[in-house]
């Protein structure tokens, strides 16, 4: 059985690499030149491009690789399940569809599911590596398919963003609420649901929004001990372990996981970010 995910999963190079798991990396442009997201390019040159008053711009997976990878896994005659970014941040998941289809029709027999995780960063990156795991322990692909959606289904992601120009420029939000969010001070705190982006509340400062975050997981998780959670951060690893430390001491989950946000999300969401994942249900 082969797995597939592209990029927004926010997973490290080498994870692909040691897991057996194939990429499909979404695009990065810079000024003139184009990147391939996680293969040639690693975030924290995002980071400082924006730094310096670029504004990086993003495009979705090549839709010729999709098909290469279908194809060959068409020919080789095995089973196939990939994982995509929500279809309501990128095109990623339809184009997808669409490839499967074309190849179906020379290659009928195609064993293909496509599943639109609806999440994002390592919310849809922890679908992955729990798909991992399923697979290396012999789990059949149908029962994979179960797991990874009764996942998905109950995924939370919360998150804050530095600056809310970033989200402006990305066409995320009005500039005119990112100009008035400037000179307050206000951090808005997100979350994902069905696969979009809706925002819950504003703060006035760093330490207000991330007690909320840490209250709104007491409010929506559950079996902390038999869960891992996930924390994303925007190239800010001290605000990422200040939020660890806070859910550690009231919520003592199995595991907390810290990475950077990758290099396509990055370019919406700018430097400062700060997501974390969790699940509401843990399947018994």
């Amino acid at each position: 059985m082969r797995l597939f995910a592209d990029s927004a999963s926010d997973l490290p190079k080498q994870f692909f690499k040691d897991e057996s798991v194939e990429l499909f990396p979404l695009r990065v442009h810079i000024g003139e030149k184009d990147y391939e997201d996680i293969r040639t390019i690693h975030s924290k040159v995002v980071y400082d491009a924006i730094r310096s008053g670029d504004q990086p711009k993003t495009s979705q997976v090549s839709p010729e690789e999709v098909m290469r990878a279908f194809e060959q896994l068409a020919k080789d005659g095995e089973e196939g399940f990939y994982i995509a970014f929500s279809s309501e941040l990128s095109g990623t998941y339809s184009t997808a569809v669409m490839v499967a289809e074309q190849v179906r029709e020379e290659y009928p027999e195609l064993k293909l599911t496509i599943l639109d995780s609806k999440a994002a960063s390592l919310g849809y990156g922890m679908l992955v590596k729990t798909a991992v795991k399923l697979r290396d322990s012999g789990m059949a692909l149908q029962e994979i398919i179960s797991e990874i959606k009764f996942m998905a289904e109950h995924m939370e992601s919360l998150f804050t963003v530095e600056d809310l120009d970033y989200m402006a420029k990305g066409g995320r939000i009005s500039k005119g609420s990112a100009f008035v969010g400037g000179l307050l001070n206000i951090k808005p705190l997100l979350h994902v649901e069905d696969g979009k982006l809706v925002p819950i509340e504003k703060f006035r400062g760093r330490k207000k929004v991330l007690k909320r975050m840490v209250d709104l997981m007491k409010e929506r998780g559950s079996s902390w001990s038999d869960q891992t959670v996930a924390i994303s951060h925007g190239d800010d690893i001290e605000f990422a372990l200040l939020l660890k430390q806070e859910i550690e001491e009231q919520l003592q989950p199995k595991n907390i996981e810290i990475f950077m946000i990758g290099s396509v999300i990055a370019a919406h969401t700018g430097p400062g970010t700060l997501a974390v994942f969790f699940l509401n249900q843990v399947k018994a």
